[in-house]
């Protein structure tokens, strides 16, 4: 702090003003279009497998090309090897196992026909994959052959598994007049699967090796390549992340669109969240949850959204109720990566300024968050994490039951004295002061303070403060809060901070008080539901120009 020392009023009020500018950055969400497909209750699968994996399949090397895929799909018992340590890489897969890896991969998945009775003619009841095969053919993966007949022991051809896979997850789009550009061989499609694989081109589902232009569609399937498949669909559903660009696998993948994995992209990309990306664009949170974050989303599925009173929705999106939309949204979001497992019962600060309460029952493993409960926990995101929740999270301070009155036509904001901001809650503390510069008041000197914060609106504080010493002083600031940002971990634990700037008036008090122009700038650090560690530069213009580094901690009272 040494380059503090020296001040002109005009490098006091630079400093002042810009000591936070770094820390505040901009807050936005964009949304891509939406799939068929709903994020399945499963445990999503983690992204590409660590070199510390404890699944050894001997014939699968580190550098194999489909390695990342089966690792990872290994791990989680989506496949597995043989008994003696082998995967078989290059062996072809035929349509029944394929059938069990479907069923494995995608256990969650609607249904979406009944197969009849007596089910396919050459699979016995006994047969070891009948149930698996009927599950397939249910939730629209898999089909039958004419004659009733299913062929489970046939291979089953490349083109036949990139059918079944963009069927099962109700993939559309894709121009088929522009599959030559992408394959080499794209006359080689058979007529009734073009639009199946122009659909599963543009998902970037397909992965080609060793020739990413070479479709091969006709040839046997093997189980290197049925990974790679099953890995895209996962991808596809948002349960895992792309293959790392850095990894020679990913080369192998037609990119048929750009992938995207940000928080937003995610949800947008699975039919249970539509309702959640269409508010963000509609609170002009359009890019928020795209930047660098990391973030934390408690994301309300569509039926959550239902779930409210009626024309709670319509009600919201309406521009008078904005304010409204924007701190149901905010509520939602916290800073910092925050993963189930590094979830405590506790008060949790979300990014609207207000916490959540967190409980964990131990014996289920089960979440909630206030009331609602975490239907599908850790879908990791490029720049956080989503946990799907079943119901809307409603901040203290929002009434949706007063949403449908009509607009006063005020614009004033509601001031509720005490109120927590959207950088954090009201406290009260103690702390100190350090003398920077000037030699009027006690603002220069190492003095004890006593601080204070009072939320005003969600974004206004006042933050009244006296310093004692020789000539006492009294600050008497109204802030700017701003959104709690990720400063870091210690542990496990996350900590964020919520910058804050503002002006005021100073107040000696001596025998002759003197007034004075205040200016503030600074940041709260939340350490939990109960305390805030808080520390700002003050500038007073007396007689002299007065600079103090104030250092404290608060009591959170609201």
């Amino acid at each position: 702090m040494s380059s503090l020392f020296r001040w002109s009023s005009t490098k006091v009020t630079l400093l002042v003003l810009g000591m936070t500018a770094a820390t505040i950055t901009p807050i936005v969400i964009s949304a891509p279009a939406s799939s068929q497909t709903p994020v399945p209750s499963a445990t999503p699968l983690p992204a590409t497998p660590s070199p510390t994996s404890t699944v050894n399949l001997s014939d699968v090397s580190s550098d194999y090309w489909a390695r990342p895929f089966i690792q990872a799909l290994a791990e989680n018992n989506v496949i597995s090897g043989f008994p003696d340590g082998t995967y078989r890489p290059n062996q072809p897969v035929t349509r029944a196992e394929f059938a069990a890896l479907i069923q494995k991969a995608f256990s969650t998945q609607n249904r979406v026909r009944q197969l009849s009775a007596g089910g396919f003619s050459d699979v016995p009841a006994n047969y070891w994959a009948a149930a698996a095969i009927q599950n397939a053919y249910e939730t629209g993966f898999l089909a039958g052959y004419p004659g009733n007949v299913f062929r489970p022991n046939q291979e089953i051809p490349r083109v036949q598994g990139i059918v079944a896979l963009s069927s099962g997850l109700g993939l559309t789009g894709g121009d088929t007049s522009t599959l030559t550009t992408y394959y080499n061989d794209a006359s080689s499609i058979p007529e009734y699967a073009v639009g199946s694989v122009a659909a599963a081109t543009v998902g970037n589902l397909v992965v080609n090796y060793p020739d990413v232009k070479q479709l091969n569609p006709q040839q046997s399937l093997t189980r290197a390549e049925a990974a790679a498949l099953l890995y895209q669909a996962l991808v596809k559903q948002g349960r895992v992340q792309p293959i790392a660009s850095n990894l020679p696998a990913s080369q192998y993948v037609v990119a048929g669109t750009p992938t995207s994995t940000d928080i937003v992209s995610l949800a947008a990309s699975s039919s249970s969240f539509t309702t959640l990306t269409s508010l963000l664009k509609t609170a002009g949170l359009a890019d928020i949850l795209q930047q660098p974050g990391p973030y934390t989303v408690f994301a309300p599925t569509n039926d959550a959204f239902a779930a409210l009173p009626p024309a709670t929705l319509e009600q919201l999106q309406q521009p008078e109720n904005k304010e409204a939309l924007v701190k149901i949204l905010r509520y939602h979001v916290v800073p910092g990566a925050v993963t189930a497992s590094q979830l405590s019962a506790g008060e949790l600060t979300t990014d609207e300024g207000r916490p959540v309460n967190i409980k964990i029952d131990s014996a289920s493993s089960q979440v909630s968050v206030n009331n609602a409960r975490v239907l599908q926990a850790d879908v990791k995101a490029s720049n956080g994490v989503i946990h799907a929740i079943n119901q809307v999270l409603i901040p203290p301070d929002v009434n949706i039951s007063q949403l449908n009155q009509p607009s006063t036509g005020s614009t004033t904001p509601d001031v509720n004295v005490g109120r927590s901001t959207r950088g954090g809650r009201s406290y009260i503390g103690v702390g100190g002061n350090i003398g920077l510069s000037g030699n009027d008041t006690a603002l220069s000197d190492t003095n004890f303070t006593v601080i204070s914060k009072l939320g005003l609106t969600n974004y206004l504080s006042v933050r009244p403060s006296v310093i004692f010493g020789d000539d006492t002083i009294f600050l008497v600031p109204v802030t700017l809060d701003f959104s709690p940002r990720r400063a870091g971990s210690v542990g496990e634990r996350t900590y964020s901070i919520s910058p804050y700037i503002g002006a005021g008036v100073a107040i000696e008090a001596n025998s002759d008080t003197d007034i004075g122009l205040l200016l503030t700038g600074g940041v709260d650090v939340p350490l939990g539901s109960k305390l805030t560690l808080t520390g700002g530069v003050n500038a007073a213009f007396m007689d002299e120009t007065d600079v103090g580094l104030q250092l404290g901690i608060g009591y959170n009272f609201r």
